[in-house]
């Protein structure tokens, strides 16, 4: 597993080298299988025979979302597959295509309110965090709730130990109570919208528990805002202050050229702690890995960090040349039935979200040192608090 240090930026982190699979053993105390190559874990997470356990009951966890049974990520066979067709059209690449003019005017309009705006400014309260609610407001068609309330709700949604319980619990419950009542609403008045369709879809499909649609529409509206904007504020530190060649390349740089450098960004820049929060895998029948047998029952856990590290598959310099083409897919976004069905509309928010900032500012730069930058901590994903810059 990485050494972390909840100060260090992500694309600072650094990982043990990958290896032969070995013992190790659980949070929770029980033995599995760690994988940390490539080959191994890119096997493991796309194979079928290995299905989701929970690492800790719904009762431990902090993060009533996302270690909730009825999330999508720890559900399988029937009603893994019910759920995700009600969702796997809207977010597929041919419907992120048709979504990618309107993220291009949400990138023009912020980039022409910075310019506004002047130097300096904090690119966090003025573009990673706007940028994404409004693309998701566009898409679900949530446009009453505040940027305050959504960050709250974010917070507490991927929480991690370090908060409160009873304060998680009753926010969930808030954000549960909102969810529900969004759901009753798109069924008596159905819109253009993304909820409208997967109410309409999850309807249509039959079966579908209401828990699950509840659970999904909840991780939809705060993941995909938690999600694009980690990202685009950890690959900001990292372009603007390590990198400020590559930031100077990329407004000179073509679509195609940032869709390269997007693709390394998210292979090598985690979106939070890579220890903070595990997705263990129980062999359904004996798997042969890596050299070694996974005997049915047994656990199987991945280091994806480790892994996008291993020399065996890609460049000895993965920080080299960020727009050179990956060796082999990222493990970014994981794999097989648990793909993240977000993963296009991410990359087509990093993509144009940074190419167009480049462009518009190509001699932007930070105005404070990255070991200064303050952190969001108590969630499973990390991401500065602020970006002062100037230009």
């Amino acid at each position: 597993m990485p050494i972390t240090d909840e100060r260090v930026p992500l694309h600072r982190l650094t990982f043990a080298p990958p290896g032969p699979p070995r013992r190790t053993d659980l949070p929770d105390g029980r033995p599995a299988w760690l994988f940390t190559r490539y080959a191994d874990v890119h096997q493991v997470i796309n194979d079928s025979r290995f299905r989701r356990t929970l690492l800790r009951t719904p009762e431990d966890s902090a993060s009533a979302l996302v270690d909730s049974p009825d999330a999508m990520g720890k559900l399988d066979d029937v009603q893994h597959l019910r759920l995700r067709r009600t969702v796997q059209r809207a977010f597929g690449p041919r419907a992120v295509a048709r979504m990618t003019p309107w993220v291009a005017d949400v990138v023009d309009e912020l980039a022409d309110a910075l310019a506004d705006h002047g130097s300096p400014m904090d690119l966090v309260a003025h573009y990673t965090r706007p940028l994404p609610i409004a693309v998701m407001s566009r898409l679900t068609g949530v446009h009453d709730v505040s940027d305050t309330r959504l960050l709250r709700w974010t917070e507490h949604a991927f929480a991690t130990d370090a908060r409160d319980p009873a304060e998680v619990a009753e926010v969930t419950r808030e954000f549960t109570e909102f969810t529900t009542g969004l759901l009753a609403d798109r069924r008596r008045t159905p819109g253009p919208d993304l909820i409208s369709s997967l109410v309409q879809a999850a309807d249509g499909e039959g079966g579908v528990p209401e828990p699950q649609l509840v659970n999904l529409v909840s991780t939809l509206v705060v993941g995909g805002y938690d999600t694009a904007m980690t990202m685009l504020g950890n690959s900001l530190l990292y372009l603007l202050h390590e990198r400020p060649e590559v930031w100077a390349r990329l407004a000179a740089s073509d679509e195609d050229a940032a869709g390269r450098l997007t693709e390394r960004l998210l292979h090598l820049i985690p979106l939070g702690d890579p220890a903070a929060h595990s997705n263990p895998l129980q062999a359904m029948e004996d798997v042969e890995v890596g050299g070694v047998t996974v005997r049915t029952g047994e656990i199987a856990t991945v280091d994806r960090g480790a892994a996008g590290r291993d020399p065996a598959a890609f460049s000895d310099a993965p920080f080299g040349d960020l727009f050179a083409p990956l060796e082999h897919p990222t493990l970014a976004f994981g794999g097989g039935r648990h793909y993240c069905l977000g993963t296009w509309l991410a990359r087509a928010e990093l993509r144009l979200g940074l190419h167009g900032l480049a462009v518009r500012f190509p001699h932007l730069r930070l105005s404070t040192p990255a070991d200064t930058v303050a952190w969001r901590h108590g969630t499973i994903t990390r991401s500065p608090l602020h970006l002062p810059a100037a230009w």
